[in-house]
């Protein structure tokens, strides 16, 4: 049967894992933020590339534009020599020049045809992206709403459970609080636990014949020879 004071200690115990619970659960809530807005970012980042390409794709079809344009300039400047010349090797040699000059002229609206296609295809894709990066950011953005209201509530939940936790100190004498201190520095392991069976319910170690009779006496607080802890005989 524990004593007035290892019952106090239970007590507080209880509220005081309660109170690692929520401070665990509100230390998560800003890291499941940080990640669904990394998602967003990332998301954000990857429309921004589709527009980058279908960008660069424009820049490219307009420097061949250009291309074309000078090389039909060129074609007729060529066509506008050929009728001024009198020599016929003259004239041969700019044919040939005319030549050379359509078929660029004709590789380069191939190259312009195709990014043209690559366009049309990219414009897809942007505006896909575009759908899914607004869905997806109103399911995000709905999910971050949702864990800030969660964060409220926990933190008045905190506030809560930290008075109960104060209420529970109240009537230990300071020297056992400071013991109690001592052996919770790792959240979660429970500190005040029962002797079952001569042995020691934290560590599962047989206790010593002294700390068992130790605890029997009244209003007596003792600790596990094995690992320390705050053992009681329950009865």
């Amino acid at each position: 049967m524990p004593t007035p004071t290892v019952e106090k200690l239970l007590i507080l115990q209880d509220r005081d894992q309660k109170r690692l619970a929520h401070e665990s659960l509100l230390r998560a809530i800003p890291r499941d933020i940080a990640a669904i807005e990394q998602k967003i970012a990332g998301e954000q980042t990857a429309l921004e590339a589709a527009r980058g390409e279908l960008q660069q794709l424009e820049l490219k079809k307009k420097a061949l534009e250009n291309e074309i344009g000078a090389a039909a300039e060129q074609m007729g400047r060529y066509r506008s020599q050929q009728l001024q010349v009198r020599k016929n090797d003259e004239y041969q040699a700019l044919g040939v020049e005319i030549e050379h000059a359509q078929s660029a002229i004709g590789a380069l609206e191939e190259q312009e045809l195709e990014v043209m296609y690559a366009i049309d295809e990219a414009r897809r894709k942007l505006a896909a992206a575009g759908e899914e990066l607004k869905h997806n950011v109103s399911g995000h953005e709905a999910r971050i709403r949702l864990l800030r209201e969660r964060e409220t509530g926990l933190q008045s939940e905190f506030q809560s459970v930290q008075a109960l936790v104060a209420a529970a100190r109240e009537g230990i004498d300071e020297s056992v609080q400071r013991l109690y201190e001592r052996l919770a520095v790792k959240p979660g392991l429970p500190v005040v636990v029962a002797i079952r069976d001569g042995k020691c319910d934290g560590c599962h170690l047989k206790i010593s014949s002294n700390v068992e009779s130790e605890s029997r006496k009244a209003d007596k607080v003792v600790t596990c020879d094995q690992c320390g802890r705050i053992v009681y005989w329950e009865s």
